[in-house]
């Protein structure tokens, strides 16, 4: 019992973690399937969707599962949706990009990383 703590707690401190997987595709509810042609039609050349490392931008892999986004804001809807519409450092802003609905299916999609 003692060993298995140690092994856990080793891994705490060593920042080693491990997400869930990813909801899979065959999975994806009608607008969770629509998020994602929206990601890859306007976030896929700069951000993964299944890793933690990025292109241009963050990998965006457990994206809602961790408390932080990786500029450090807190990882809620009210911020990600700020940041996709309105842009910040080299990400454009794609607020007058995407629809109401494009926006709002992005985002369901989002939940499933």
């Amino acid at each position: 019992m003692k060993a298995i703590l140690l092994i856990f707690a080793l891994g705490l401190l060593s920042g080693c973690h491990r997400l869930t997987p990813s909801k899979p595709v065959s999975e994806l509810t009608p607008q969770e399937a629509a998020g994602r042609q929206v990601f890859a039609s306007h976030c896929s050349t700069c951000h993964y969707a299944t890793e933690e490392k990025g292109l241009n931008g963050p990998g965006l892999e457990g994206l809602f599962r961790k408390p932080y986004l990786p500029s450090g804001m807190a990882a809620n809807d009210a911020r990600v949706t700020a940041v996709i519409l309105q842009g910040r450092n080299m990400m454009p802003a794609l607020g007058n990009t995407l629809s109401d609905q494009e926006l709002a299916d992005l985002m369901a999609y989002l939940h499933t990383l």
